[in-house]
């Protein structure tokens, strides 16, 4: 009986213009303009589906031949493929098989029958199924045989690795609906590389995709263990390591829940790296109660994090390490305290280390590396414990800096290997770094709560700060802050304006649409993204922008921050995302809260792609004036007559009304806009170097390292005393956009 014929495979209009190498607006303009362009066979009238070969087909007739690359090729029919099916699994085995053979015999497996094609692929997925023992076995169908042949295609023309990377991106979106997450390339780099020495096995036993086992395998591992409950996460390692490893490493891979089942119960090795799952309360605390692997005590229900500690200490040789990424708050609950206590008392815990904000999901929370090593029975005890915070700088971040946006690796990186470094080979002899580094006593950590958060244990170490250097940073920063003032100063001193007359200017004014319609400016927006795929993006971004391959966009909460760009828009989105000009107009979606709500683009941003939550103006320089444009786009007024909503504020930008004057009269406006936008930028650079000085001098005095000058305090008491008695500033206006609404809406 002949199987049923496969249903056509359908594409989108965007996915015709990745196919073509055109834009969306040529396969518009195709549609409108060619009678014979194909009709839709599917989808609806907003978003209609194209058959895949009829497009081809009538490409072909115009002569317009794909200029999709083989990865790209493979991009589009995993997109189609996943429309009708689900998941990239069975497709990894394939790219293996495909790995091992020349590429003669990729090409004549191009060249086969749909029905030899797939029995061929069978036959090849069978041979390397070895890699992940105990998994389903792979079946392919006639409707697979687009994806096999650009499949095959992909690995002949790129490599291997470029295919085992497409189909990486597809699972990263799959991931992020079951919670699991790739580990970032860089923090999967420092954590191998606290691991001191070179150790030969190394056991991942929450391996996810392989990222800590590929890190580990660079810097010399030869043997290789890894375990993940998602199958497809045990496969996709597996096939990574395989083709990345060096010729005649053991990778070892197998699924299932390394708590419950452990594959390797009998295994310990060199080291053990794990980025663990967080805050699962069903990790089996009823079933494994009296589990051996429990040697500093049970895990309390709440404290997965700490049974995962203790899995990892049981798999060490004696002298071994361990490094787990876990959340702050297993450094703090008190449920785990006698576990703590147990891990410090036995000298198991090393070192401590904070992470800021952003460098790993969960992005909102600052992650901490936990450094351990399995205590050697013939060794004391170690009596202190390395504490590092990288949170921040020791000085305060200034206004735009953003502890949760891009993360200083290279910051990062080097602050925690220099302290592990020296605190390795001299733990009784190690130098405290001010607001860094401090290694507490044992005797100190072994408290009633037994906290071993980082900035609590560097905080504590104020003592150690050099009198000498806080007293220079303090005197640099009051220096900067008078000479910011006398910036504010001059700034206000020349800014120059007269009163309209007895009563407000009056003008006919023109919406934003209005203008758009006649040409007098553009609004843009960039594409909407979606949940899925930005978490997808955040854990695939590291590679590419370490390659220089990722254009960074502009977004919202940049120009809220006063930040230049920190997005990272996904490869098939900034296609669509427009570019940022010099002289555009660019206003926050979101206009309540607080930051900047508007800028005016320089040469700096000339070139960066327009990110999420931003409205792009861009004006005809010979009918509107950028400046003028940004005075009347961003006042209160105007925002709150243009928006929607209650708490939060979202602007339509459409409904935004801009004067009508001449260009002349413009450019006088434009530069008084011009003007008080630096007053207001110095005014916010000032107020962050006055709270700066203050916290440097505050602390410094309440910490013993700073002492008051005698010789000045009479003088600074009288000009105190002399400012008091001065007049009082005006109250400050109490009007807000969301005031504004509220009698917008009244009226």
């Amino acid at each position: 009986m002949s199987q049923p014929l496969p249903p056509p495979a359908q594409v989108t209009a965007a996915e015709i213009s990745r196919i073509a190498g055109v834009t969306r607006a040529t396969v518009s303009n195709w549609r409108r303009r060619h009678e014979n362009f194909p009709a839709p066979s599917g989808g609806t009238d907003s978003s209609p589906l194209y058959d895949l070969e009829v497009v081809r087909a009538w490409l072909a007739s115009r002569g317009q031949h794909t200029a999709a690359t083989p990865s790209a090729e493979l991009r589009t029919t995993l997109r189609l493929r996943e429309r009708a099916s689900t998941g990239t699994s069975d497709l990894l085995l394939l790219v293996l098989a495909a790995a091992r053979r020349p590429a003669d015999d990729l090409t004549g497996l191009l060249t086969l029958p749909d029905d030899d094609l797939v029995k061929r692929a069978d036959d090849a997925a069978a041979e390397a199924a070895d890699v992940v023992p105990d998994t389903e076995p792979v079946r392919f169908t006639a409707a697979d045989t687009t994806v096999l042949r650009a499949l095959l295609l992909c690995v002949r023309d790129e490599g291997a690795q470029t295919a085992l990377g497409v189909l990486a991106e597809r699972e990263l979106e799959d991931s992020a609906a079951s919670g699991a997450y790739r580990t970032p390339a860089p923090l999967a780099e420092l954590l191998a590389r606290l691991i001191p020495g070179s150790p030969t096995s190394v056991l991942d036993p929450a391996c996810g995709s392989g990222t800590l086992l590929t890190a580990s395998a660079a810097h010399g591992a030869r043997e290789l263990y890894g375990q993940d409950s998602l199958p497809v996460q045990a496969r996709r390692t597996a096939v990574g390591l395989t083709l990345t490893a060096e010729e005649g490493a053991d990778v070892t891979v197998r699924t299932g829940d390394s708590l419950r089942a452990d594959a390797f119960p009998d295994l310990t090795v060199d080291a053990v790296l794990c980025n663990p799952p967080y805050g699962d309360r069903d990790w089996g605390h009823d079933e494994l109660a009296y589990d051996p692997r429990w040697a500093y005590g049970v895990p309390p229900r709440a404290e997965s994090e700490l049974a995962w500690v203790q899995h990892a200490l049981a798999h060490l040789e004696p002298g071994g390490h361990a490094v787990l990424l876990l959340p702050p708050a297993t450094a703090s609950r008190s449920s785990g305290r006698r576990i703590r206590a147990e891990l410090i008392r036995s000298g198991a815990l090393r070192a401590v280390a904070a992470l800021p904000p952003g460098a790993a999901i969960p992005l909102h929370i600052g992650l901490q590396v936990w450094v351990l090593q399995r205590p050697e029975p013939t060794r004391p005890a170690y009596q202190t414990v390395l504490f590092v915070d990288t949170v921040g700088e020791p000085t305060a971040p200034g206004r735009g800096e953003s502890r949760t946006g891009a993360v200083d690796w290279a910051r990062v990186t080097q602050q925690i290997l220099s302290a592990w470094t020296a605190y390795a080979e001299d733990p009784d002899g190690f130098e405290a770094q001010a607001g860094v580094a401090r290694a507490v006593s044992v005797v100190d950590l072994l408290d009633e709560v037994v906290d071993v958060t980082p900035a609590r244990q560097v905080r504590a170490s104020q003592a150690d700060i050099d009198p000498q250097e806080l007293a220079r940073a303090a005197a640099a920063t009051r220096d900067g802050l008078a000479a910011a003032v006398r910036t504010v100063a001059e700034l206000a001193d020349t800014a120059s304006w007269d009163a309209a007359g007895t009563s407000a200017r009056e003008w006919r004014t023109a919406t934003v649409s209005d203008l758009a319609r006649g040409g007098a400016l553009k609004v843009l927006r960039a594409v909407p993204v979606s949940p899925r795929a930005m978490v997808a993006e955040t854990e695939s971004a590291e590679a590419d922008a370490d390659n220089g391959e990722r254009r960074p966009a502009l977004t919202g909460s940049d120009i809220a921050r006063g930040t230049g760009p920190t997005g990272h828009p996904l490869d098939a989105q900034a296609e669509q995302m427009p570019e940022i000009a010099a002289g555009d107009v660019l206003v926050r979606n979101l206009v309540g809260g607080t930051g900047a709500v508007a800028r005016v683009a320089t040469e700096t941003e000339a070139g960066v792609l327009l990110g999420a939550g931003v409205h792009l103006f861009r004006p005809d320089p010979a009918r509107l004036d950028p400046w003028f444009l940004f005075g009347f786009l961003s006042s209160e007024a105007n925002l709150a007559g243009a928006s929607t909503g209650s708490s939060t504020l979202h602007l339509s930008p459409g409904r935004l009304r801009v004067p009508l004057l001449p260009m002349a009269e413009q450019r006088r406006y434009g530069e008084v806009f011009r003007h008080v936008e630096a007053l207001r930028e110095q005014a916010r650079r000032a107020q962050d170097l006055a709270e700066e000085t203050a916290r440097l001098v505050s602390g410094g005095l309440t910490g013993g390292q700073l002492v008051p000058d005698p010789t000045e305090t009479v003088e600074l008491t009288q000009f105190l005393m002399r400012t008091a008695e001065e007049p009082s500033l005006p109250p400050r206006p109490q009007s807000s956009v969301p005031a504004l609404e509220g009698k917008r809406k009244k009226s």
